[in-house]
């Protein structure tokens, strides 16, 4: 079966490659996508966000897995790739009060794909995009909630954009 896990991953973070890693072994294929958020402010343009994935799944060594970005309707792209099946990743019930309204409008939207929902690893339940951005943005160390690449490169950035202030 082909799967879509769909996500800003702005950055991807270690949940994130737990889920990929185990969405892999359900999956003939899963594609990962990023999808574009008009209503949020990334850190990172889609291009370094797809860039970021496929080095992380590289260093997974997970050959079913192809890294995409997508704007517009998740139920449109599961069309294209002929994809059964979304995967989303639950923290908390209130994870679950988002997910589900999404998960039946994909339903209504693209008949017959389902939505598959993974509980979180409990040492991950912590960590989000958000929180990796908020403690990078103050100069805290993020090696615990994204990959050592991302987190030397959101360092850079950070890096980079204060200087461009001065």
């Amino acid at each position: 079966m082909i799967c879509l896990f769909p996500g800003t991953f702005d950055p991807p973070t270690l949940g994130h490659m737990d889920i990929m890693r185990r969405a892999a072994k359900l999956a003939d294929k899963l594609y990962v996508v990023v999808l574009v958020n008009s209503a949020k402010k990334p850190m990172f343009a889609p291009e370094e966000r797809v860039l970021f994935l496929n080095e992380c799944i590289r260093n997974l060594g997970l050959g079913n897995i192809v890294v995409d970005s997508f704007s517009g309707l998740l139920a449109d792209y599961a069309k294209k790739v002929n994809a059964g099946c979304v995967i989303r990743s639950l923290r908390s019930g209130a994870d679950f009060e988002y997910e589900r309204p999404l998960a039946l409008a994909n339903d209504i939207l693209c008949p017959g794909l389902e939505t598959l929902f993974l509980a979180a690893d409990p040492k991950y339940f912590h960590i989000s995009s958000s929180l990796a951005k908020e403690i990078a943005s103050h100069g805290g160390c993020t090696d615990a909630m994204v990959p050592a690449d991302v987190s030397s490169r959101m360092q850079e950035k950070l890096a980079s954009q204060r200087h461009n202030r001065v």
